[in-house]
């Protein structure tokens, strides 16, 4: 009877013991999230090139979330553009798309175009939001600095960048997009005007960095907000240009730079795990260039 009542103790202890591991990472975003799915591209659509149909083809066989940086219709991002050079190719996959406003689309004053087409998900008035995708917390920025009001300190991006950076502090990874790089070594170069809000997502821990812009892939080593290596604390910035609009050249590469092409259109696909993440690019059907590899979250 005695061994009888201490077994039953044990199991209970045991049953106890496992849920509280269980509401722990519940309550910590870790262990119990899936992993989960994003793909990522700007600089897409037009209605003069081919490029965007096939990175949509390629797309449609890719399951998960998608994040497009930008850029989206050419030239103006027009309700015209979206209707006649977004919508036939990409269209299709809006219910799934969360995205970040491009320079091309405040061509139309106001982004009104980008507003109109994708709605609610585009947050109107300010073009910059956030959400959960399993483990992760995910930010989308207006890089358009003008359009959303300001991207230096203080300004209503940034107060509201680091207010939600407070209340998800307890999420293990992030990963922040908008359109503009802040480290290019394509044509347009680097952009200074990012450096405050490169800050503040330093300062709040973010993993990785997501931008088109320039019409290339590259990716660079964790760096801090000035450049300098940080293979601790930096963040990986990934530059997606290769939507489909057209590819640029590759100029003299900038510190930090690993990876750089701008030979295939193609998208990157990231896996989102709850400590980690891993990365590829797929290009499309004709295309050559691959880059994979996988880091662990801060």
């Amino acid at each position: 009877m005695l061994a009888l009542l201490l077994a039953l103790a044990l199991a209970l202890a045991l049953a106890l013991a496992a849920g509280i591991v269980a509401r722990h990472a519940r309550g910590t975003g870790h262990g119990t999230a899936p992993t989960v799915s994003l793909i990522a591209v700007g600089d897409i659509a037009d209605c003069g090139s081919p490029g965007d149909e096939a990175t949509a083809l390629l797309v449609g066989s890719l399951p998960g979330t998608i994040a497009p940086l930008g850029d989206l219709a050419y030239e103006r991002g027009s309700d015209a553009d979206f209707e006649r050079c977004y919508a036939p190719s990409w269209g299709r996959f809006k219910p799934r798309t969360r995205p970040a406003p491009g320079n091309h689309e405040y061509y139309t004053p106001g982004a009104t175009g980008y507003f109109r087409y994708f709605g609610d998900a585009a947050r109107p008035g300010r073009g910059y939001y956030s959400y959960d995708l399993g483990a992760w917390h995910l930010i989308s920025l207006n890089s358009n600095c003008r359009g959303a009001g300001g991207c230096d300190a203080g300004s209503p991006q940034e107060r509201w960048l680091r207010a939600d950076l407070a209340r998800n502090r307890g999420k293990r990874c992030t990963v922040a997009y908008a359109h503009h790089p802040r480290f290019s070594s394509g044509l347009h170069g680097n952009d200074r005007t990012l450096a405050d809000l490169w800050g503040t997502l330093h300062r709040g821990g973010v993993d990785v960095i997501l931008a088109g812009h320039d019409h290339d892939y590259e990716r660079f080593a964790p760096q801090t907000p000035a450049g300098a290596p940080d293979p601790q604390r930096g963040m990986r910035q990934f530059v997606v240009g290769t939507g489909g609009r057209s590819l640029t050249p590759v100029l003299l590469a900038r510190r930090n730079s690993e990876v750089r092409d701008s030979t295939s259109y193609g998208v990157l696909q990231l896996r989102l795990a709850p400590r980690g993440y891993s990365w590829r690019f797929v290009p499309v059907a004709d295309g050559t260039f691959t880059d994979a590899g996988s880091a662990s979250c801060h």
